[in-house]
């Protein structure tokens, strides 16, 4: 009994970490979390401008919108600022919204404006909200046109920045910012 009890903690203590899984065949990233909030609090921090600003860029950065509108056919036009005020654009576009279950998108790096970079990666995905008993699972699963997409993004730091943000958005969690 002793042993299952470290079992189930190391598992709870795993439960909530970033995964991030690279399928080059497929052209695909999964990032997969666990959050210990319900899923309303979940689904609105990915879904409510305002809170998307407290998460979303990995410290000192922060996100700043331009404009959203979460709504299909609707887009979030925002800027990752550093501490020293430089941007960087992107346009989020919402092509499918299910509430509360799961929303697609069209991910791509832009300027100010929303015009899309076409020299970067962009990406066609799809976030899932799944209610577990005691915390919600978020899957955020991207598909690229080439392997070198997936690539770039990689050497742009896409895993370590993703995990920073998941980070940040459990702490507002843990702290009942959200």
């Amino acid at each position: 009994m002793g042993y299952k009890q470290i079992s189930n903690r190391n598992e709870m203590e795993n439960s909530n970490k970033t995964l991030v899984i690279k399928d080059l065949k497929e052209k695909s990233v999964l990032v997969s979390r666990e959050f210990n909030a319900p899923l309303e609090k979940v689904w609105r921090a990915y879904t409510e401008r305002e809170l998307l600003e407290q998460w979303w860029a990995p410290q000192p950065w922060k996100a700043q919108t331009k404009t959203m509108d979460f709504s299909v056919g609707g887009y979030w036009l925002y800027a990752m600022v550093s501490p020293e005020n430089e941007k960087h654009w992107g346009r989020m576009d919402y092509t499918a919204i299910t509430p509360h279950k799961s929303f697609m998108i069209k991910d791509v790096f832009c300027d100010d404006d929303g015009n899309i970079n076409s020299s970067l990666p962009v990406s066609k995905g799809t976030i899932v909200f799944t209610k577990t008993d005691t915390s919600t699972l978020v899957e955020f699963k991207m598909i690229y046109s080439t392997e070198k997409e997936i690539e770039t993004i990689i050497e742009m730091g896409f895993e370590q920045g993703i995990t920073a943000c998941l980070d940040q958005l459990e702490k507002l969690f843990q702290e009942n910012k959200i």
